[in-house]
């Protein structure tokens, strides 16, 4: 199957440049996670494959999934076991942060979802391809980060998805089936371009805020108040990520040791 008709017919030239992010910008549009939420739609009867037509899609959501509880009532599977989290990890790939964190990763036999940004996908092929291939998943982040997805009219919501899908796909050999709007920022633009392109917006309930480098001590706290069913956000890109890598030393062999159990959204 063709790059083109991967994500679509009249898919913009895709954009050089690496992605120029100041690390300490704060993300807007993050959720207030203690709001009691919208109900959701109701799941379609079964999940296309993501190479399915764009009319073929899934129903979209009214709002993004916040747990693993909810992530299985839209995606069909076996059910998550009771003591499950999940370890969500943005804005890479990066040439140094990544692979210490695989590192990190392997060492504690984790598994993870990586939310790739497109544009840092470009240059950094090499290690978005090893994120792949020690079997973790992959999930789109977008092409650029805009801040703004929310407010953007649905042609440049496409754009920012299919082109980050291509490259993404091109790169790794997997097709996301996750999304993950800049700081969590949805629309019903982003909802149904989401579910054109197959996949299921992914947000979280557990934020240690470590992109703004809160120190190590704080990012574990925060961490380490993670119970089954959360979905927990850290990255690996946007800056400088050793205070993240420090925090997850400590916190993953301890949730580890409460019982917990680190699973992939599939």
């Amino acid at each position: 199957m063709s790059r083109r008709r991967l994500i679509g017919a009249g898919l913009a030239t895709v954009a050089t440049g690496l992605l120029a992010r100041d690390a300490t910008a704060p993300h807007p549009g993050e959720s207030n996670l203690s709001a009691s939420p919208p109900p959701m739609l109701l799941p379609p009867p079964a999940r296309p494959s993501p190479s399915a037509s764009p009319s073929a899609g899934p129903a979209p959501l009214s709002r993004p999934v916040y747990t693993l509880k909810e992530f299985r009532q839209f995606v069909p599977g076996p059910d998550f076991a009771p003591n499950a989290v999940a370890l969500t990890i943005d804005d890479g790939p990066h040439p140094a942060w990544t692979p210490e964190v695989l590192r990190l990763l392997e060492r504690h036999q984790v598994p993870a979802t990586f939310c790739l940004i497109g544009n840092q996908v470009l240059g950094h092929e090499a290690v978005a391809r090893s994120v792949a291939e020690a079997g973790h998943q992959v999930a789109n982040h977008t092409w650029s980060h805009p801040a703004q997805l929310a407010t953007m009219p649905p042609e440049q919501v496409r754009q920012e998805l299919d082109r980050a899908q291509e490259k993404i796909h091109e790169t790794t050999g997997q097709t996301p089936t996750i999304f993950r709007a800049p700081g969590g920022a949805c629309s019903p633009a982003v909802f149904a371009e989401a579910a054109r392109a197959g996949m299921t917006p992914v947000n979280w309930d557990r934020d240690p805020r470590d992109w703004t480098r809160p120190g190590t001590p704080a990012i574990t706290e925060r961490l380490l108040g993670a119970r089954a069913g959360d979905i927990l956000l850290c990255h690996d890109g946007g800056g400088d990520r050793s205070q993240t890598l420090a925090a997850l030393r400590t916190v993953i062999p301890a949730l580890q040791s409460r019982g917990l159990r680190f699973v992939a959204l599939r």
